[in-house]
């Protein structure tokens, strides 16, 4: 079996105004990144199309194949004559080096350029990285030069980011040595920005500037809050910005088009991409596959929680994907043993599911489909198993082969999700907006994770009450939290019972235009494990790239 990157690079490309030509979209509209990459400056119109929005169970450790699911769902639609287009999020540099490789699917079912689309692609999480810099500099030379905001140093929130896995910038000190005034800093991965979740929750490029001038950089000495905008930094900030905000146009190994635009995290951020992406992929297709990061009690529940109230969108249906190997790990499965046959494991691991399904049935009111992507290990008997669990909680399922076979591997799924769309439903939400920041994150949690209660420390509640009282009590609520688990400990799998959220920390992102809820022991900037997949990429002599996955 050939390895992804191998796969990648042997399948020829379409050149990107033949795929754009397939939407509609002429030479014009776009701006070319070479043959095989393009930005996309185009009006987004009606937005017509059915949205079927693609999360998973909690994942193991190396993913569950959602994007893979995601790529040979949007091929296998076009393989019965759909006119589709994929809506995903850009990798990160840090899962790339770091445990879970990158982001561009897998096998037969891959958005290409592959290597492109996982180290630089366009720039866009560059130009992230060096907008949200910029305004860390900026704060710490106000402070240095002065202080006329009278910026409390000890009470700066934001934070310097970059796009890597590095655990020892978690917690450091700046300026020292005279070069500018002494204070702790702390860093976030890119993906986890306040400046990437702006980017992708921007409609246009006024609403970026606005968004980024409401961004709270942290307490003056008189405990008001002091934005971006006093800074003046939003129109630097935004040059920087400019084409990272159009969104980029690629293609699956078969020609079907792939927007691929925004990354933030689901775990800590809100693990969507960009509504300007959604928007036009949207405008120019019938059907849209997009996908939310790690499971639906992350990914799926931000999507559907925040960026479809503030978008004004809703998917017609969702698809769940799942593995068996995945649900024997939550049913207690030594993970040596997971590729041998254990009913049992499996059925004590399928309440992790049917959780999920219950959410999206029950919660939300949407249409559900639930992909399992087929590995060659499954048997009969647990096949067997996953269809009697999954038809008696009243949804669909359909084991797929889309990364060995790509479309054709995801043909019947394709049918199955297209039936899911014609279902008439409206969208509900698990809390109301007017409620107050705690009753939401009490809803979330009993509702979504199963959760007994919420737990919050004196910290969050302090925090909480300068947030209410400061008028931003109706913002959406983001929880930050292990996306191993339905609960805050990732060692609680399968559909843990009787327990709590302990909510230590709550983060107000004025700009972002929602409020973060930090649980257990997250960590906004992760940190690269005792044999990261960095050890494994090289690159020959004649620039042929392997280990990349």
């Amino acid at each position: 079996m050939l390895s992804d990157i191998e796969i990648a690079e042997s399948v020829p490309m379409q050149d990107i105004r033949k795929v754009a030509e397939s939407l509609g979209l002429t030479e014009d509209e776009l701006e070319l990144y070479g043959k095989y990459k393009a930005k996309i400056n185009a009006p987004c119109s009606e937005r017509k199309a059915k949205l079927i929005l693609v999360t998973a169970i909690n994942p193991t450790s190396s993913g569950e194949g959602k994007t893979t699911v995601s790529i040979g769902l949007a091929d296998g639609m076009r393989k019965i004559g759909k006119k589709v287009c994929l809506a995903l999020r850009e990798p990160s540099l840090g899962p790339v080096f770091g445990i879970k490789g990158g982001a561009a699917g897998g096998g037969y079912a891959q958005v290409v350029p592959m290597a492109d689309i996982n180290l630089h692609f366009t720039g866009d999480l560059h130009a992230i990285t060096a907008a949200n810099n910029l305004l860390c500099a900026m704060i710490d030379n106000h402070i240095f030069r002065g202080n006329e905001l009278k910026i409390d140093p000890e009470k700066v929130s934001f934070r310097r980011c970059m796009d890597m896995n590095d655990r020892s910038l978690i917690n450091i000190t700046v300026g020292r040595g005279g070069r500018g005034v002494e204070r702790e800093e702390h860093f976030e991965i890119t993906a986890a920005s306040e400046i990437m979740a702006i980017l992708c929750l921007a409609t246009s490029l006024a609403d970026l500037k606005r968004r980024l001038g409401n961004i709270i950089v942290g307490l003056n000495t008189d405990g008001e809050y002091v934005y971006a905008r006093d800074l003046n930094a939003v129109g630097a900030m935004a040059t920087l910005l400019k084409d990272a905000l159009k969104p980029n146009l690629v293609q699956t190994l078969e020609g079907t088009p792939a927007i691929v635009h925004g990354g933030p995290f689901a775990n800590i951020a809100h693990g969507c991409n960009s509504i300007q992406a959604t928007y036009t992929a949207m405008s120019y297709a019938d059907y849209v596959v997009t996908e939310a990061g790690f499971g639906a009690d992350l990914g799926a529940e931000k999507f559907l929680d925040t960026k479809c109230r503030i978008a004004g969108i809703e998917p017609s249906a969702i698809v769940i994907v799942a593995t068996v190997k995945a649900l024997k790990l939550h049913g207690g499965a030594a993970k040596e043993t997971i590729s041998e046959e254990n009913v049992e494991a499996l059925k004590n691991g399928l309440p992790n599911l049917l959780k999920h399904i219950e959410n999206v049935k029950n919660v939300y009111q949407k249409p559900v489909v639930v992909a399992m992507n087929h590995f060659f290990t499954d048997t009969e008997a647990e096949i067997a198993a996953v269809m009697d669990a999954v038809q008696e909680a009243g949804a669909k399922v359909v084991f797929t082969d889309v990364f060995l076979k790509g479309g054709e591997g995801g043909k019947e799924l394709a049918k199955a999700v297209v039936e899911a769309c014609d279902i008439p439903s409206k969208l509900h939400y698990s809390y109301d907006l007017n409620d107050s920041v705690v009753q939401k994150i009490i809803d979330v949690a009993t509702k979504i994770y199963g959760a007994d209660g919420v737990k919050f420390t004196d910290e969050a509640l302090e925090k909480i009450g300068v947030i209410e009282r400061s008028g931003y009590g109706n913002l959406p609520v983001i929880i930050a939290k292990t996306q191993y688990s339905l609960s805050d400990n990732k060692d609680l799998v399968g559909r843990p019972t009787h327990f709590t959220i302990t909510v230590r920390d709550v983060i107000l992102k004025g700009g972002a235009g929602f409020i973060v809820a930090v649980t257990g022991t997250l960590m906004l900037m992760p940190g690269l494990s005792k044999h990261p997949a960095a050890e494994r990429i090289d690159i020959d002599d004649n620039g042929v790239i392997s280990g990349l996955s």
